[in-house]
Protein backbone atom coordinates (compact mmCIF):
# COMPACT_ATOMS: atom_id res chain seq x y z
CA UNK A 1 0.00 0.00 0.00
CA UNK A 2 2.72 2.36 0.90
CA UNK A 3 4.50 1.83 -2.26
CA UNK A 4 1.54 2.36 -4.26
CA UNK A 5 1.07 5.88 -2.50
CA UNK A 6 5.12 6.60 -3.36
CA UNK A 7 4.48 5.87 -7.08
CA UNK A 8 1.16 8.25 -7.26
CA UNK A 9 2.90 11.15 -5.53
CA UNK A 10 6.25 10.71 -7.83
CA UNK A 11 3.96 10.89 -11.22
CA UNK A 12 2.33 13.51 -9.57
CA UNK A 13 5.70 15.20 -9.07
CA UNK A 14 6.79 14.40 -12.79
CA UNK A 15 3.61 15.88 -13.71
CA UNK A 16 3.85 19.21 -11.82
CA UNK A 17 6.98 19.74 -12.90
CA UNK A 18 6.09 19.18 -16.42
CA UNK A 19 3.43 21.84 -16.62
CA UNK A 20 5.69 24.23 -14.75
CA UNK A 21 8.52 23.73 -17.29
CA UNK A 22 6.30 24.13 -20.37
CA UNK A 23 4.53 27.31 -19.68
CA UNK A 24 5.57 30.07 -21.09
CA UNK A 25 4.56 32.61 -18.73
CA UNK A 26 6.14 31.35 -15.65
CA UNK A 27 9.13 33.82 -16.92
CA UNK A 28 7.21 36.99 -17.49
CA UNK A 29 5.14 36.31 -13.79
CA UNK A 30 8.76 36.27 -12.11
CA UNK A 31 9.85 39.48 -14.07
CA UNK A 32 6.69 41.34 -12.62
CA UNK A 33 6.94 39.87 -9.07
CA UNK A 34 10.53 40.69 -9.26
CA UNK A 35 9.26 44.64 -9.52
CA UNK A 36 6.43 44.67 -7.30
CA UNK A 37 7.73 47.81 -5.14
CA UNK A 38 8.31 49.35 -9.01
CA UNK A 39 4.15 49.42 -9.63
CA UNK A 40 3.09 52.71 -10.97
CA UNK A 41 -0.13 52.47 -9.74
CA UNK A 42 -1.99 54.87 -11.41
CA UNK A 43 -1.89 54.16 -15.18
CA UNK A 44 -3.75 56.97 -16.74
CA UNK A 45 -1.11 59.45 -15.31
CA UNK A 46 1.96 58.38 -17.78
CA UNK A 47 2.54 61.92 -18.37
CA UNK A 48 6.91 62.42 -18.78
CA UNK A 49 7.91 65.43 -20.88
CA UNK A 50 10.40 62.55 -22.25
CA UNK A 51 8.18 59.98 -24.08
CA UNK A 52 8.92 57.28 -26.46
CA UNK A 53 7.49 54.00 -28.38
CA UNK A 54 10.32 52.04 -29.29
CA UNK A 55 10.34 48.70 -31.70
CA UNK A 56 13.17 45.96 -30.81
CA UNK A 57 13.54 43.20 -33.68
CA UNK A 58 13.50 39.43 -31.91
CA UNK A 59 14.01 35.99 -33.74
CA UNK A 60 12.35 33.08 -32.20
CA UNK A 61 13.68 31.06 -34.78
CA UNK A 62 15.71 31.65 -37.86
CA UNK A 63 15.79 29.64 -41.63
CA UNK A 64 19.08 27.20 -41.85
CA UNK A 65 19.77 25.64 -45.57
CA UNK A 66 16.56 25.83 -46.97
CA UNK A 67 13.35 27.90 -46.36
CA UNK A 68 11.44 25.22 -45.24
CA UNK A 69 13.68 24.44 -42.15
CA UNK A 70 13.82 26.40 -39.29
CA UNK A 71 16.28 26.74 -36.16
CA UNK A 72 14.36 27.36 -32.93
CA UNK A 73 16.45 30.37 -30.62
CA UNK A 74 15.81 31.02 -27.16
CA UNK A 75 15.45 34.96 -27.55
CA UNK A 76 16.16 37.66 -24.35
CA UNK A 77 14.72 40.89 -23.99
CA UNK A 78 17.01 43.40 -22.12
CA UNK A 79 15.80 46.68 -21.02
CA UNK A 80 18.34 48.51 -19.43
CA UNK A 81 18.39 51.90 -17.64
CA UNK A 82 21.75 53.37 -18.01
CA UNK A 83 21.38 56.41 -16.37
CA UNK A 84 23.00 56.15 -12.81
CA UNK A 85 20.49 59.33 -11.44
CA UNK A 86 17.50 59.37 -13.18
CA UNK A 87 14.31 56.47 -13.05
CA UNK A 88 13.41 54.47 -16.74
CA UNK A 89 9.24 54.37 -16.52
CA UNK A 90 7.44 51.75 -18.55
CA UNK A 91 4.24 51.87 -20.10
CA UNK A 92 3.90 48.92 -21.93
CA UNK A 93 6.37 45.77 -23.01
CA UNK A 94 3.94 44.25 -25.66
CA UNK A 95 4.72 41.16 -27.80
CA UNK A 96 3.96 40.41 -31.81
CA UNK A 97 4.38 37.85 -34.23
CA UNK A 98 6.08 37.88 -38.02
CA UNK A 99 2.37 38.65 -39.37
CA UNK A 100 1.72 42.16 -36.82
CA UNK A 101 -0.51 39.85 -34.90
CA UNK A 102 -0.04 40.78 -30.91
CA UNK A 103 0.94 38.24 -28.97
CA UNK A 104 0.89 39.17 -25.31
CA UNK A 105 1.64 41.62 -22.98
CA UNK A 106 4.74 41.54 -20.50
CA UNK A 107 3.48 43.99 -18.17
CA UNK A 108 0.21 44.14 -16.85
CA UNK A 109 0.44 48.03 -15.57
CA UNK A 110 3.54 50.49 -16.12
CA UNK A 111 6.70 49.97 -14.04
CA UNK A 112 9.92 51.89 -13.39
CA UNK A 113 13.75 50.92 -13.40
CA UNK A 114 15.44 52.81 -10.75
CA UNK A 115 19.34 54.53 -12.12
CA UNK A 116 21.40 51.40 -13.47
CA UNK A 117 18.47 48.59 -13.09
CA UNK A 118 17.79 46.13 -15.39
CA UNK A 119 15.17 43.79 -16.44
CA UNK A 120 14.97 40.93 -19.15
CA UNK A 121 12.33 38.66 -20.72
CA UNK A 122 12.48 35.43 -22.06
CA UNK A 123 10.98 33.54 -25.13
CA UNK A 124 12.08 30.40 -24.52
CA UNK A 125 13.06 27.75 -27.49
CA UNK A 126 10.53 25.88 -27.51
CA UNK A 127 7.82 29.13 -27.98
CA UNK A 128 7.14 29.33 -31.84
CA UNK A 129 4.57 31.65 -31.52
CA UNK A 130 6.62 34.76 -32.63
CA UNK A 131 8.26 33.40 -35.83
CA UNK A 132 11.55 34.67 -37.73
CA UNK A 133 10.25 38.52 -37.65
CA UNK A 134 8.50 38.63 -33.87
CA UNK A 135 8.98 41.97 -32.29
CA UNK A 136 8.41 43.83 -29.17
CA UNK A 137 6.72 47.29 -29.14
CA UNK A 138 7.80 49.23 -25.88
CA UNK A 139 6.62 52.94 -24.50
CA UNK A 140 8.53 54.67 -21.77
CA UNK A 141 8.81 57.67 -20.24
CA UNK A 142 11.97 59.74 -18.32
CA UNK A 143 11.65 63.16 -16.30
CA UNK A 144 15.21 64.15 -18.20
CA UNK A 145 16.89 63.09 -21.48
CA UNK A 146 18.43 59.75 -20.48
CA UNK A 147 19.34 56.93 -23.18
CA UNK A 148 18.10 53.43 -22.21
CA UNK A 149 19.12 50.65 -23.86
CA UNK A 150 16.54 48.01 -25.09
CA UNK A 151 18.33 45.09 -26.95
CA UNK A 152 17.42 41.50 -28.41
CA UNK A 153 19.49 38.79 -27.40
CA UNK A 154 19.20 35.52 -29.36
CA UNK A 155 21.16 32.35 -28.65
CA UNK A 156 21.18 28.73 -30.38
CA UNK A 157 22.77 25.41 -29.99
CA UNK A 158 22.72 22.84 -32.04
CA UNK A 159 24.68 19.54 -31.21
CA UNK A 160 28.44 21.31 -30.41
CA UNK A 161 27.58 24.36 -32.41
CA UNK A 162 26.39 27.63 -30.55
CA UNK A 163 25.60 30.72 -31.63
CA UNK A 164 24.64 34.39 -30.18
CA UNK A 165 23.68 37.75 -32.12
CA UNK A 166 21.62 41.16 -31.08
CA UNK A 167 19.42 43.34 -32.09
CA UNK A 168 18.93 47.26 -31.17
CA UNK A 169 15.69 49.32 -30.97
CA UNK A 170 15.05 52.03 -33.46
CA UNK A 171 12.45 54.79 -32.21
CA UNK A 172 8.92 54.50 -34.02
CA UNK A 173 7.13 57.92 -32.69
CA UNK A 174 7.96 60.50 -30.27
Amino acid sequence: MILNHKIVFIIFVVFIYGCVQNNPYINEKAEQEKLTHNIITDNNKFHYPIKKQIYVPIYSDIYNKTKDFRFQLTATLSIRNTSPVDSLFIKNVDYYNTEGKFIRKYIQQPIYLKPLQSIEYVIEEKDTTGGSGANFLITWGANNEITPLFQGVMIGVSGQQGFAFTTESIVISE
